[in-house]
């Protein structure tokens, strides 16, 4: 029977520490992926799956809060959150990282940068969702209304005026690159007069202006999963902006942004409230009433409380977003002392101090009584 090949650590295909920065798994994977890309090597089936493999890990290293899902819990945990690592062929790459490549290498490899005319992915889109704190612990489901591109219905997306048609570009002879050798390398750059199409349109369509797309709302069905925190961003695979000549559509990001509780305050999976007791309440105990996301809650006080003490209750709290279980609520005592007392409560005080030995303060007189001294 043969075992299955375990899966490599990212950071030890990059060749890189676990607390490396940016700037290092950048460098790391500039010389990688210039040492195995395919066209350095002959078209060596190995060198183009080491070079997906370290795709695969720059692009779950190099983002912030990929790498933060990773190093928590492992592949796993990019899973569940809804990203899928990995490419299926060096055009998916180049066609993912768009501009990534440029930045890195500054030219093409044998001819296979990426053109235009070829299918290229739709891009992404982002959406901002506002959400209560009791929605965000406890989950929800939201309709969200999204613009999304469709082909225009006038030129059926061709972008040309209706009756005409769009025409080879002169500069580029329809390829979209204008073309240098340079030694190995061949460098190319984007026709400036199409932008890469190879075709240019000399008379556009009025309604969508030589787009051929057009913004049309529609609306989306989410759920959001309890736990969620402020900041997390949902992945909605495939619903972004559609693709180009075959292309696949972009993802959609649904950015999250959770209002605050009047009481609760978050940390993590834990939830923290206030109660005030008096000094006398918190000597002999007391019960308090303290607020919870879904409704309050009597909390029994112990007898000799001090200021700053704290009572748990285990598992009142958020769930846990990749895992089982809930939380705490940590309600934190606060004793209030009386600035002022009436007579009565002051002549008992005296009497507590006296019978236990404490040594206070002088009664102090009253305005008249200072007036007649």
């Amino acid at each position: 029977m043969t075992l299955p090949t375990p899966e490599r650590d990212y950071y030890e295909v990059l060749g890189v520490a676990k607390n490396a920065d940016g700037t290092e798994i950048k460098r790391a994977y500039r010389r990688l992926a210039v040492e195995y890309h395919p066209d350095r090597n002959d078209g060596s089936k190995e060198a183009e799956e080491k070079f997906k493999e370290i795709a695969e890990a720059y692009s779950i290293l190099s983002d912030p809060e990929k790498r933060q899902l990773y190093d928590q819990f492992g592949k796993d945990g990019l899973r569940g959150a809804g990203y899928q690592p990995g490419f299926s062929s060096v055009e998916d790459i180049l066609s993912s990282f768009g501009s990534i490549f440029g930045d890195l290498f500054g030219f093409g490899f044998g001819g296979r940068s990426r053109s235009r005319r070829g299918p290229m992915r739709g891009a992404d889109l982002r959406y901002d969702l506002r959400i209560s704190f009791a929605d965000a612990v406890q989950g929800a489901e939201r309709e969200i209304e999204v613009a999304h591109p469709v082909a225009c219905s006038t030129c059926s997306g061709t972008g040309a005026k209706p009756g005409t048609s769009k025409s080879t570009c002169a500069q580029c002879g329809g390829s979209g690159q204008i073309v240098r050798s340079q030694g190995f390398f061949t460098m190319s750059t984007t026709c400036p007069i199409c932008s890469g199409t190879g075709e240019v349109i000399e008379t556009p369509c009025e309604e969508c202006r030589g787009e051929g797309r057009v913004p049309k709302r529609r609306t989306l069905n989410l759920t959001i999963p309890a736990g969620v925190d402020d900041g997390t961003r949902m992945r909605l695979a495939a619903e972004g902006e559609p693709g180009a000549r075959g292309g696949p559509p972009g993802d959609l990001y649904v950015f999250l942004h959770v209002e605050p509780h009047e009481t609760l305050v978050r940390d993590g999976t834990d939830l923290h409230t206030e109660a005030t007791i008096d000094f006398a309440q918190a000597a002999l105990g007391t019960t308090v009433e303290v607020d919870l996301v879904d409704g309050s809650k009597e909390v029994e006080v112990p007898h000799g409380s001090q200021p700053g003490d704290t009572i748990v209750l285990r598992g009142a709290g958020v769930p846990r977003l990749r895992g089982y279980g809930r939380g705490d609520l940590v309600v934190h005592l606060r004793v209030l002392i009386p600035k002022r007392l009436d007579d009565l409560s002051e002549r008992l005080l005296r009497e507590y101090a006296e019978m236990t030995g404490k040594k206070v303060s002088k009664k102090r007189k009253g305005f008249f009584q200072r007036l007649k001294n």
